[in-house]
């Protein structure tokens, strides 16, 4: 069947890597000749950092605040399902695209006997994030209404029982090469080197486990600096662990940047220390800007992205010290550096744009039709 009306339904086009996807994906199909509607369930007033296609429409649910205990919290629930399922009736969509656990199961029960196809899509890996016991249970109360469901990774699937399973594709992000930005003629290299890293500052992140390995370099390597750039709760407990460790002049935390391929063409070296991931796009914009990388093996993402001595390094998940060895393997060696590096870019090609499209262009065809 053809689609000619897509609404896609997300927390939030403020930033994160569902909002970026959601932009590059509603401008592909907005440039189709399709009507595109991003719906989120925020009050509308925190800006999108990526730009949006001008034909695309994007409407709030104009939901704000937070609740404080859980009977207030289905009331607004419920208000906000409530809502959208009026929006929804009125444009009566082709097809809708829903991101994330939590919205995919909202999504479900708002529109439940309207005769939408639905397309839902997991952003992170099941395995690594716990929603809650009420939000599993209507997880998989809802998961079996659906189209389709998209994943990004194998293991991510696999989290799933078996008749969900058998509607899932496996869908990366698409990966672009950055702008290019020529050097000032006559540019010197800093004096010192950096391993940077970017994400936000929360536990699954492992930036604690980065600072533990980079400590027990940092006697060795005196010319090296690690720089994690990113925010999130759990800044004071990192800052505290580098003031213990006596590294404040060399571990630094300079917060969120909106210039992340300037930061990290700035950098010698990249490492990812996850403990869980989904599809990891600052893993991929460094290797897309020709860093060498390191990354632990997490379940999900790393293990897709990175070809083991090819263009990039893998360690065991959690090995703190297998990864102060790679890091050194690494920054002792610049011709190492070099080689890993000539070959990472080759992660634009190996997801682009135009490959990821067509993926979802069939995850699509196959939602509406099961959807109808």
């Amino acid at each position: 069947m053809a689609i000619r009306t897509v609404t896609l339904l997300l927390d939030a086009m403020g930033g994160g890597g569902a909002a970026r996807v959601a932009a590059q994906l509603s401008a592909a199909w907005a440039g189709m000749g399709r009507k595109v509607t991003i719906l989120t369930g925020d009050d509308g007033r925190m800006a999108c950092p990526y730009p949006l296609h001008p034909a695309v429409a994007h409407l709030s649910l104009a939901e704000q605040g937070f609740s404080h205990n859980p009977l207030q919290a289905a009331w607004r629930n419920l208000g906000r399902m409530a809502r959208l399922r009026r929006l929804i009736r009125q444009s009566r969509p082709d097809l809708i695209v829903s991101f994330l656990d939590t919205t995919n199961v909202r999504c479900l029960l708002a529109t439940r006997g309207l005769g939408i196809p639905i397309l839902v899509s997991e952003r992170t890996d099941p395995h690594g994030r716990s929603i809650g016991f009420a939000w599993e249970a209507l997880r998989r109360l809802t998961y079996p209404w659906t189209g389709g469901l998209v994943v990004q990774s194998r293991h991510a699937l696999a989290y799933f029982p078996a008749r969900i399973q058998a509607k899932g594709m496996v869908i990366p992000n698409p990966v672009q090469a950055p702008e290019p930005r020529p050097e000032p003629a006559g540019a010197a290299r800093p004096e010192r080197c950096s391993v940077v890293s970017l994400g936000s500052l929360r536990p699954v992140k492992g930036h604690d486990q980065l600072i533990e390995a980079f400590a027990m370099l940092a006697g060795r390597f005196p010319g090296w600096d690690l720089v994690i750039h990113g925010e999130g709760p759990a800044r004071p407990e990192l800052e505290a662990r580098i003031g213990a460790l006596g590294l404040a002049d060399r571990i630094f935390l300079p917060g969120a940047t909106s210039e992340a391929a300037a930061r990290l063409r700035e950098a010698d070296l990249f490492v990812l220390p996850s403990r869980a991931e989904g599809f990891p796009n600052a893993l991929a914009e460094a290797m897309a800007c020709g860093l060498p990388v390191i990354s632990f093996d997490c379940a999900s993402g790393p293990g897709e992205l990175i070809r083991p001595e090819l263009d990039g390094l893998l360690v065991p998940p959690g090995d703190i010290p297998a990864l102060a060895g790679a890091m050194a393997r690494l920054m002792a060696d610049p011709a190492e550096r070099g080689r890993l590096a000539a070959r990472a870019p080759e992660v634009t090609a190996r997801f682009s744009l135009e490959r990821v499209l067509g993926l979802w262009e069939a995850a699509m065809l196959q939602a509406a039709g099961a959807g109808r």
